[in-house]
């Protein structure tokens, strides 16, 4: 029996579970329009720039628009089928990122292509570093709470994210401080290693 004013546990249970799916949706919302404009920011950067890095974090940008769209999707249904497909989904889109930044981190080492300084790309890599750590935390939390394997995942897949921008950062300001042209590339073949990891590792789950 229950008494009034006592909301059974499975009450409680349901409504935690919606509050947490209600804060994964909003984290992937903010996630998405944070890389929707890093898209514009990056290309324009990395065209006044020539930067490889600059490139492929942008390209990464466009990979977290696409994963956060794929948890959307998966949010608003069930089934193992659609969990599945989802992670299939963010784990192919890492390795096209990788096939082209593996082409373009070759190309630039061999041509000894020379990126020049960008304030603007150390001030956004900066920023977009913390607020991308911020968010795979949360992620990373509201997912195991509610039981999302695809959720988690995805909150790995931001964790990425935070780590190529600091890398990337850390890219810029070798070249701007000490010269060192050729770390621009390297930070790209950094982003083909953490890909190709990722995708393995979620065609593995999937």
């Amino acid at each position: 029996m229950t008494h009034p004013g006592v909301t059974p546990p499975g009450g409680m249970s349901e409504r935690s579970d919606r509050r947490g799916i209600r804060i994964a949706v909003a984290l992937e919302w903010t996630t998405l329009l944070w890389n929707v404009v890093g898209v514009v920011v990056l290309a324009v950067l990395a065209w006044s720039a020539s930067s490889v890095a600059l490139a492929g974090f942008g390209l990464d940008s466009l990979i977290e628009i696409g994963a956060s769209a794929v948890v959307l999707w998966e949010l608003r249904g069930t089934g193992e089928v659609r969990r599945r497909r989802a992670l299939r989904l963010i784990g192919l889109a890492f390795v096209l990122l990788a096939g082209y930044l593996a082409v373009q981190s070759i190309v630039a080492l061999v041509t000894v292509h020379r990126p020049a300084p960008s304030l603007g790309g150390i001030i956004w890599t900066a920023v977009t570093a913390a607020v991308m750590f911020a968010l795979a935390a949360g992620k990373s939390a509201v997912g195991r709470r509610i039981g999302n394997e695809v959720v988690v995942t995805e909150g790995r897949v931001t964790l990425i994210d935070g780590i190529l921008a600091a890398s990337v950062l850390a890219g810029l300001l070798l070249d701007a401080v000490l010269g060192w042209w050729w770390t621009d590339a390297v930070v790209g073949v950094v982003i083909v290693f953490y890909a190709v990891r990722e995708a393995v590792h979620i065609f593995r789950e999937s």
